[in-house]
């Protein structure tokens, strides 16, 4: 299905309660697994990615898991049933998922002990696992591929009778997401050491914890995005100021378009714009690079020139997000460049547009959340295959509705 998208006719004046983090719930979920006597988590997140997760963990005898596109869901669950005794299970997904690699992980399993072959392509899914526990030890992975190998790596390091030592080596993509994985192993227990360029687990048991699961702050990077193309006033809930989530960092990187924020006393989040953007934004996302695709759409459409680095794993993400930002803002005029396959920039330059385009989102629900508020400057753009919102945010649509958008089938 795709929808046209025709911004709200007043001001917009709103308060939205976020979805859940799924990069908090995958872990809670994964280490809900790992812990003896530990209940069904209470709250996580209802999503796609999710869905799948607590799918696979419901029932331990399926010697079958189709993760579809969820590629947290395929590294983490990797892991796990390589680290469960007696458990042979086939992992497989989407035909793109097919085409996301897995070798690094795959590889530092097997020198843990690990017996996983590849029931397709080399060095792709689907695997055929056969789970037993890992001897574990000390090992060398590459940072800069993605940090969910590292997490999916940590989380089951208690449980190998070595523990592990982890060497990181080059440029540590996505840190803060290592550093959440780590801090929630920590509250359940778990001895971690870690140093810039290495992490040290000790064998051990996990302890039940109970944490809750905050909101998510890489769905709060569209309202941002909304807050400053439209200048309203949006109070966003769930959210927290000592969140372990990298991408909390879009406030401060919001703030070259004049958007403020300030922390009410119950808790909220008020967005609030300002006549003073900065001239242009450039910043290193390497451990942010989930709002990159927010953050490009957002300069834009403002005339702020940017330059974005750090981004080389988006290349293998639900689709190549770099080419598709660039096929995608060209269709509204703005050029922009990709470099080395990590940087993308945009001098200000424009080509005149007539008409709203249709947005395509390469089954990305990030290309979908991220693009749909230009039409608060293009009414009735276009966004192809809406659905994909349900990896992560499924009520975005619903959200945009109750702030006054209007939306319309295409």
């Amino acid at each position: 299905m795709n929808y046209k998208i025709y911004p709200p006719e007043e001001l917009i004046e709103t308060e939205i309660t976020l979805p859940l983090s799924k990069s908090i719930s995958n872990r809670a979920l994964i280490l809900d697994a790992l812990t003896p006597g530990s209940p069904a988590h209470p709250a996580v997140a209802k999503c796609d990615d999710t869905d799948v997760m607590i799918g696979a963990l419901a029932d331990p005898t399926a010697d079958r898991i189709d993760i579809g596109a969820a590629g947290t869901a395929m590294r983490f669950l990797t892991a796990l049933m390589a680290a469960t005794p007696e458990r042979t299970v086939t992992i497989d997904g989407t035909e793109r998922m097919r085409q996301r690699p897995i070798g690094p992980l795959v590889d530092a399993l097997r020198s843990l002990g690990a017996d996983i072959d590849y029931a397709g392509e080399e060095g792709f899914p689907p695997l055929a696992i056969r789970g037993r526990r890992l001897h574990g030890g000390a090992i060398a992975i590459d940072g800069s591929v993605s940090s969910q190998y590292i997490s999916a790596l940590l989380m089951i390091a208690p449980v190998m009778e070595q523990g592990l030592t982890l060497t990181l080596e080059g440029d540590v993509t996505s840190r803060p997401y290592i550093d959440m994985t780590v801090g929630m192993m920590r509250e359940r227990g778990a001895e971690v050491d870690t140093t810039p360029t290495s992490v040290r687990v000790a064998p051990g048991t996990y302890t039940p914890a109970s944490e809750s699961v905050e909101a998510d702050w890489s769905a709060a990077s569209y309202w941002f995005e909304i807050a400053a193309l439209s200048s309203g006033f949006i109070t966003l809930r769930g959210l927290r100021p000592d969140s372990r989530q990298g991408d909390a960092g879009i406030a401060r990187l919001m703030e070259v378009t004049g958007l403020t924020h300030e922390w009410q006393e119950d808790g909220a989040l008020e967005l609030l714009p300002t006549p003073d953007p900065g001239a242009r934004l450039i910043a290193d996302l390497s451990g942010t690079p989930d709002i990159a695709q927010t953050l490009a759409v957002t300069c834009c459409l403002l005339s702020i020139p940017f330059r974005f680095g750090g981004l080389g794993n988006l290349r293998i993400k639900e689709t190549d997000r770099l080419q598709a930002l660039a096929d995608e803002l060209l269709k509204m005029g703005y050029p922009i460049v990709i470099e080395d396959d990590s940087v993308i920039f945009w001098d200000g330059r424009r080509y005149p547009v007539y008409e709203a385009p249709a947005v395509d989102t390469y089954c990305d629900h990030r290309m979908a959340m991220a693009f749909a508020p230009a039409a608060l400057y293009m009414p009735g753009l276009q966004i192809n295959d809406i659905e994909v919102v349900t990896k992560s945010y499924p009520g975005f649509w619903d959200d945009l509705r109750h702030a006054g958008f209007t939306i319309e089938e295409a």
